[in-house]
């Protein structure tokens, strides 16, 4: 008797050592969940663990001990909507429908076109939630570009970019829902846009912790806009001096609200206390996935949507937001669209660690299909970059191709280390052509293309080749 009662209790520690709690067997055989957070305007040194010494990022930087640190990571190009565009497309701006900031009435950016299939209507098609939190510029309320139809069963947030410079707006849009926010009427300044829209993000990851999600976060922060609530700006007050004051939209003037960056006359603190924000509600994300038990079966890529910006009182100089990099947002030279871009998957990612892959924005919808077991479409210019993630052979880029269309219009092509740049292309005759070896100047200094003429030539060719005629966004 006593030998039957030993073996039925070894046989119940047995059990209850090897088995695990339902959400524990739940999250295993779930398909992964992707979180996708997006900087506004972030350059690439912006981060401590990219190099800036200024100030730190502990949460980012804990991102990176977790998980893989790309260096060699690209943005859709060098704005907001159609660097958008290109993540959510798959394409390059040469194919991608939204080729530039090109303003719809009465509010945001041109639509995305009723053809244009999005990652996130992959994802929805595949069983995830979807939800977006933050900025849009991809097409108002009630046009084809609106989120709802663009495969996000939420949003919360920015329709308009332009609108998006206030960080205390006028009203934020609940879906099709237009949210008036009565604390900022007038000269008051009562409700931070940015705290809104991550606590329904947070609301978010709660409410579908038990099923796959993908959460598209794409904060305003750090916006040209450097305002921030008081207790956050004080921490780093008097810390970057000699400052730097900027003059801009008060209560009473025209476009006070109205996409008008604000006064600050602490430009350099607000700067440095805006990617604390941001680091802090990196942090808050991640800790939230922990706390819900999901996080080991999350895909998590931090990156920013083009290089750092000169305006609103902004000074990268001073931050050496972009390091070694030349340009601004704008440049199609390597500060204007190198971003930094850190991606954590435990256990499946190697921590700590990192890669020189080349990869761009239009990447990441071929490796979220290739993640989910899913065929991506045939007309997308990505290459997944799931095999660089979890260790395995990984297949190149022939070639890389971005296009802006302010400033004269501008185009670039990278195919190796060679990169040809063309500045002023709508004007043949004031046409640059500037040919750089990243491999020995990554900080295009040094214009060699009097010395590689042939090299100039397939370039050049190239880049002709690698786009398709747009009525809305023409050359």
């Amino acid at each position: 008797m006593k030998k039957s009662y030993l073996l039925l209790f070894l046989a119940a520690i047995l059990i209850t050592s090897c088995s695990t709690s339902p959400k524990q067997d739940a999250a295993k055989n779930q398909k992964p969940n992707i979180v996708y957070i997006l900087a506004d305007d972030l350059g690439y040194r912006d981060l401590s663990c990219y190099g800036q010494t200024h100030f730190s990022t502990p949460h980012i930087d804990q991102l990176a001990k977790e998980g893989m640190l790309f260096t060699q990571h690209y943005a859709g190009t060098t704005v907001c909507a159609p660097s958008r565009s290109s993540l959510m497309t798959g394409q390059h701006t040469g194919h991608t429908p939204i080729r530039g900031n090109k303003g719809w009435e009465p509010e945001g950016q041109w639509p995305l076109p009723k053809e244009a299939y999005t990652m996130a209507t992959m994802l929805q098609e595949a069983g995830y939630a979807t939800g977006a939190f933050g900025k849009w510029g991809l097409g108002y309320i009630d046009t084809e570009g609106d989120p709802n139809k663009k495969g996000f069963d939420q949003f919360y947030g920015y329709n308009c970019q332009s609108l998006a410079h206030n960080y205390y707006p006028g009203h934020l849009w609940d879906n099709h829902e237009k949210v008036i926010l009565e604390e900022n009427t007038g000269d008051k300044f009562g409700t931070y846009a940015p705290d809104l829209i991550h606590a329904r993000a947070l609301q978010f990851i709660e409410q579908n912790k038990d099923k796959p999600f993908f959460l598209y976060y794409p904060t305003t922060i750090p916006h040209a806009e450097l305002l921030l609530p008081e207790e956050s700006l004080a921490k780093y007050r008097g810390k970057f001096l000699p400052e730097k004051t900027y003059k801009g939209a008060e209560p009473g003037d025209k476009n006070f609200r109205k996409g008008r960056y604000g006064t600050q006359p602490e430009s350099h603190a607000a700067f440095a206390a805006m990617v604390d924000y941001l680091d802090t509600q990196v942090g808050e994300i991640i800790a939230k996935l922990k706390e819900e038990g999901i996080y080991d079966n999350t895909l998590i890529v931090f990156t920013s949507d083009n290089g750092p910006h000169l305006e609103g009182g902004a000074d990268p100089n001073y931050f050496d937001s972009n390091g070694p990099l030349k340009g601004f947002k704008r440049d199609l030279y390597e500060g204007g669209i190198r971003v930094p871009m850190i991606a954590v998957w435990n256990g499946k990612i190697g921590k700590g660690t990192t890669s020189d892959h080349i990869s761009a924005f239009w990447d990441v919808f071929p490796t979220v299909a290739e993640m989910i077991d899913v065929e991506p479409p045939a007309n997308i210019d990505g290459i997944s970059f799931l095999p660089t993630l979890i260790g395995k052979d990984q297949p190149e880029h022939d070639y890389l191709y971005w296009e802006f269309h302010e400033m004269g219009g501008r185009k670039a092509i990278r195919r190796g280390n060679w990169k040809l740049v063309n500045y002023q292309v709508n004007n043949p005759e004031k046409m640059t052509v500037e040919l750089y070896d990243l491999s020995t100047d990554v900080g295009e200094e040094h214009n060699v293309a009097d010395e590689h003429p042939e090299r100039v030539k397939e370039l050049q060719q190239l880049m002709n080749s690698s786009r398709t005629e747009s009525e809305v966004f023409p050359f």
